[in-house]
């Protein structure tokens, strides 16, 4: 079976400008599930338990930060951090696309959603004959904070809970359809 997993994930808020958080970014990263990356993170894994972050869940900005568990962290060993999670993306066929507006030029939330929306509606329209190769899309989203559910109807459930799981199949693509049709 040809199958496509999407990880949705944001960063950021739709609060006011900020210099040290000025955009707000959602990023989707798109996995072929034909290609096996089970070697790699079990590698991942493994280089992180040397490191002593078993079974944890990296977070870049704490690390940037020196927050959290990594408060008493020097430079050197943050940066093995950032470097196994390097050696990991290069190691496995991933795509991405991230979506962002620069928060200082948004007067507000309705503004900020129409052009997240516009972009991400462009995105699906270029590659829906793609997704449409697939005999299963699933997509997940690890987040409470996205304020744009409320104008997108289908990821409306994904507001309730931190981490939710869809399974679409094409038969079923009105998914992408409703997504497209927010923007003209």
């Amino acid at each position: 079976m040809n199958e496509l997993s999407i990880f949705i994930d944001e960063s950021g808020d739709f609060g006011e400008y900020n210099p040290h958080s000025p955009y707000y970014i959602i990023t989707m990263v798109f996995h072929n599930q034909t290609e096996d990356i089970q070697p790699a993170i079990s590698r991942l894994n493994r280089e992180l338990s040397y490191l002593k972050l078993d079974n944890m869940c990296i977070h870049t900005g704490p690390i940037i930060r020196k927050e959290e568990i990594y408060k008493n962290m020097s430079v050197h060993e943050r940066r093995r951090i950032f470097n196994k999670m390097v050696a990991f993306i290069r190691q496995i066929n991933i795509r991405y696309k991230c979506f962002y507006i620069e928060k200082k030029h948004i007067a507000d939330v309705v503004e900020a959603t129409g052009l997240l929306s516009k972009q991400i509606s462009q995105f699906v329209r270029e590659y829906y004959t793609e997704f449409l190769s697939f005999d299963d899309v699933k997509y997940t989203m690890i987040t409470v904070r996205w304020k744009l559910v409320k104008y997108f109807p289908l990821f409306s459930m994904l507001c309730f809970q931190t981490q939710f799981f869809v399974k679409l199949c094409p038969q079923n693509i009105n998914f992408f359809k409703q997504l497209t049709s927010y923007v003209h």
